[in-house]
């Protein structure tokens, strides 16, 4: 018979429904007769025992809350009886030992990645075309219809063809008709490519860059750096007005911060000195196809596994995606870790509750103070904004059963597995060491993706208990179901499926394996993301600051 119930960790007190479960059914648990004393819907949980007020409510084996009045044992926990709680945190108490998993079906195997002149492999090679300020982006706009088609980068769109078909029925007089056209997605790829070892390029489009403050400009630089800087990027074309605060020598140096090494070639074209629009959109053309024809020349070649970097990142997430998807994922990351390569754990609003273990499990005290700094850094300046980390959870995340920030922050953290902290960075820090980092980001999950990839990620891993399309310019997004109703309902945008860790089918250490097996596929390029394929180019970046 199939579980019904789940109990995450020995010392918690409340049981996970796994399944729709009725009010008065009874549950047996560890020879513990339990009266469902509500209807509990699949992914919510209900208390073990009476809980009386201010009681501790536990998951994950650690503090997610506090009874806001008295629970009776069966009684479904939510946002009206519970509040959110979360442990306090010191330095380190404790030296956490590891015990790596077993990589011997791994050791010997590579990818087939681009290999840059740094060291770095990318897994993909695009072209990059950069707004300094926002005023460019109408530019960038401009460059990429005059690129995109003419160089086989677009796909027919099947959406425009669709509209052409309901205007030719007004036409012909046929109003009606138009609600029972059918769609048909015609799309197929572009056989007229021009340039065979080029993925694409990629444009990215921000609001930044000038009328905020100068950290802001000087955060965004350093993004925009990272984005040139990072494997999966072949060279860049950038566009300046020229009067901004965002300079052009500002993103030089944060270049040369982010790698002493840096030789792709960089294209920088200033308006304000070019003179017309049509002089300088003209320019950037003509020399970003000559670097183009340069670009070509690279082909994927075999790369060790340690040259994987691999961002670690939820949203949409549900009541099941701590139990199943972010733990296949923390598993994994311990796979790349135990071979060599390095692995980012962001969103650092999502990691409150579970600081103290990660404290403990960071090399040296320097990063644990680095780690403690930077969480009370944003908790404090949350606060000053009126918020605080207990506003984290979304509508959709309450709805399927994270109800209190550290509830959602528990089962977050399970993708960073359980290998050592080897640093910690703030945004806009590029990867600088192998294993785990932890890297400061909002809980947003655009802003966390974006500011992965601007730290050196070449793939990023994506868990969703909800389902959300989000995906990166440059950076492959690898979604990851954690139930697989999930994966039935949005096959579009779902890559993998964890829900046998639901059902009990596999294990997590079993679906773990299958996703390390199917980062080696994006790798090597011979599978494309589904966010790749619906084109899903998501690119926030984080404004700390207010505009003036």
């Amino acid at each position: 018979m199939k579980t019904k119930i789940l109990k995450i960790h020995p010392h918690d007190n409340v049981l996970v429904a796994l399944c729709d479960l009725p009010a008065g059914e009874k549950i047996v648990f560890e020879n513990n007769a339990i009266l469902l004393t509500d209807s509990i819907p699949a992914k919510h949980k209900f208390t073990e025992r009476n809980m009386a007020p201010e009681e501790d409510i536990i998951m994950y084996g650690t503090l997610v809350g506090k009874a806001t009045q008295a629970i009776a044992a069966g009684g479904a926990i939510t946002t009206k009886n519970v509040k959110h709680e979360a442990s306090s945190f010191t330095g380190k108490t404790k030296t956490t030992a590891w015990l790596p998993p077993d990589v011997t079906r791994w050791r010997n195997k590579t990818f087939m990645g681009y290999h840059r002149n740094d060291g770095q492999v990318g897994v993909a090679n695009y072209w990059l075309i950069v707004p300094m300020v926002f005023c460019e982006n109408r530019n960038v706009t401009v460059i990429q219809q005059a690129f995109e088609e003419a160089l086989g980068f677009t796909k027919p769109n099947a959406y425009k063809n669709y509209v052409q078909e309901l205007v030719a029925l007004v036409q012909q007089g046929k109003p009606d008709a138009i609600h029972s056209l059918p769609f048909e997605n015609a799309s197929t790829s572009n056989e007229k490519k021009v340039f065979r070892n080029i993925d694409g390029i990629k444009f990215l489009r921000h609001e930044g860059g000038c009328g905020g403050t100068r950290q802001d400009a000087e955060a965004l630089c350093a993004l925009l750096a990272g984005y040139i800087n990072n494997p999966n990027v072949a060279g860049a074309t950038v566009l300046s007005l020229g009067c901004q605060h965002a300079q052009t020598s500002i993103l030089k140096e944060k270049l040369q911060h982010h790698n002493p090494n840096f030789s792709k070639p960089l294209l920088i074209f200033e308006q304000q000195q070019a003179g017309t629009e049509e002089e300088l959109l003209v320019q950037a053309i003509r020399q970003t196809f000559s670097a183009l024809i340069k670009a070509d020349e690279q082909e994927r070649k075999p790369a060790p596994l340690s040259k994987l970097v691999i961002g670690l990142e939820c949203g949409g997430s549900d009541g099941f995606s701590g139990i199943s998807a972010n733990p296949a994922v923390g598993h994994a990351s311990d796979l790349v870790v135990a071979l060599g390569g390095k692995t980012v754990l962001s969103e650092f609003p999502e990691l409150c509750g579970v600081e103290q273990e990660l404290i403990n499990r960071c090399t040296d005290d320097d990063t644990a103070n680095r780690f403690i700094h930077l969480m009370h850094t944003y908790a404090k300046a949350a606060a000053v904004a009126g918020s605080g980390f207990d506003m984290n959870p979304s509508p959709g995340n309450i709805k399927d059963g994270l109800i209190t920030d550290a509830i959602k922050s528990a089962g977050a953290a399970k993708k960073g597995g359980t290998s050592p902290v080897a640093d910690v960075l703030d945004y806009g820090e590029y990867i600088r060491k192998p294993g785990l980092t932890l890297l400061c980001t909002p809980g947003n999950d655009v802003e966390s993706t974006t500011a992965m990839t601007g730290s050196g990620c070449n793939i990023i891993l994506f868990t969703t208990g909800l389902g959300t399309p989000t995906g990166n310019p440059i950076t492959p997004v690898i979604k990851i179901s954690s139930n697989s109703s999930l994966a039935a309902r949005m096959p579009d945008i779902i890559d993998l499926d964890s829900g046998a860790v639901i059902s009990g089918e596999k294990t997590i250490q079993e679906v773990g394996e299958e996703i390390l097996d199917y980062i080696l596929e994006v790798a090597s390029g011979h599978i494309k993301t589904k966010a790749e394929i619906l084109r899903q180019d998501d690119f926030i970046p984080w404004k700390r600051g207010v505009s003036l």
